[in-house]
């Protein structure tokens, strides 16, 4: 009989879940295909790739909102099941709230390790694609930066001249084999720079052992310089803060990876909050899903059900700002990089823990 009960109410738990997670879906597609066709309107593309773009970036945004569908589609069926009285039933035949909710919340913090394992990276996979393609198509672009095999590539837009820069890899806050030309408005070569090492901590960088052709009277000359500075539109904190994306590196690349992808130059620091952004993601959702279930099951009256939901909301937007302010933290240096990914979790377990005290005793 517990074994039939259990089913249901698994299966009507996800039925929402799931009810939720295309609703979303369904705003998302909406709001991010104007974004796309925003952006394509000037470049003469088929009509289906900004929706082709629009289908696969959306799944990721939904990954990152996910705690809070979760938080919602518990909410909305646990106050389903209040209000036609299954919540009695249950009652009755022996789940008390407090099993209730480890059963809810284990459900959802199971479903998150499954996320991490095979629904993340999937969407990784697609947001690099999405990236790939767009980039494919932002040629035109004034400022432009790409980092792949072949290395870093950099195109600035001077006023009246362009800037394209290369280099084999970053090696701390320094660029290694750097090359440079400089382009006239008509596009012809004014100077080439080569350098073994660039030093960009700032926006003025310093060129070390550097190379310079400049043409004069139509043959270019060669001077060499210990030191050579140039400056430039970026800086190492600027560059690297336009691929400190981590929704393009999966959960297995980062177990997995982790030593290769700091040899191809990804920033530890950022590595390990990527890491560890991951790896709160079951705790948040088994946490999402307590809170959800301490708000809901805090009364049997049905009169209530609109206040809590007015609640569950507040509670979302204050969880989402404590989450965000955390980490803002954390970046500013104020609290450790990792306890600041860690300590909305550990605010929350103790609003959780205390409220699992109270509805227990109802």
């Amino acid at each position: 009989m517990n074994k039939i009960i259990l089913n249901y109410m698994l299966k009507n738990f996800f039925k929402y879940f799931f009810i939720v997670v295309l609703i979303i879906y369904g705003f998302g597609i909406i709001l991010n295909l104007f974004e796309e066709i925003e952006f394509f309107k000037k470049i003469k593309v088929s009509v289906f790739l900004p929706l082709m773009l629009t289908t696969v970036f959306v799944p990721s945004t939904i990954l990152n909102l996910l705690p809070f569908i979760i938080f919602i589609s518990s909410m909305l069926y646990l106050v389903k099941i209040k209000k036609n009285r299954d919540f009695l039933t249950l009652k009755i035949n022996g789940f008390s709230s407090i099993k209730i909710f480890f059963i809810f919340a284990s459900t959802s913090f199971l479903l998150g390790w499954l996320v991490l394992m095979i629904v993340n990276p999937l969407t990784s996979s697609m947001l690099k694609f999405y990236e790939k393609t767009k980039s494919q198509y932002a040629r035109d672009i004034e400022h432009l930066i790409s980092f792949n095999k072949n290395g870093l590539w950099i195109k600035e837009n001077l006023g009246n001249e362009e800037r394209i820069i290369t280099a084999e890899k970053p090696d701390g806050t320094n660029l290694i084999d750097v090359k440079i030309f400089q382009f006239d408005k008509n596009f012809l070569l004014k100077k080439q720079i080569m350098s073994k090492k660039a030093d960009i901590k700032e926006f003025k960088w310093v060129l070390t052992d550097a190379i310079i052709f400049e043409p004069n009277n139509s043959i270019f000359e060669r001077k060499s310089f210990k030191q050579y500075n140039i400056t430039s539109n970026y800086n190492y904190d600027k560059i690297t803060n336009l691929f400190n994306n981590y929704n393009t590196l999966s959960f297995v690349d980062l177990v997995f990876s982790y030593n290769e992808l700091i040899e191809k130059g990804y920033n530890k620091n950022f590595l390990n909050q990527s890491l560890h952004s991951m790896l709160v993601f079951p705790f948040f959702l088994f946490l999402m899903t307590g809170i959800a279930s301490i708000l809901t099951m805090n009364t049997l009256k049905r009169s209530e059900n609109f206040k809590y939901i007015i609640v569950g909301l507040i509670t979302c937007a204050l969880v989402y700002y404590l989450k965000d302010l955390s980490l803002a933290l954390g970046k500013t240096g104020r609290l450790p990089m990792i306890l600041s990914i860690w300590s909305p979790i550990i605010v929350l377990s103790l609003f959780t823990f205390i409220g699992i005290l109270q509805i227990n005793e109802k």
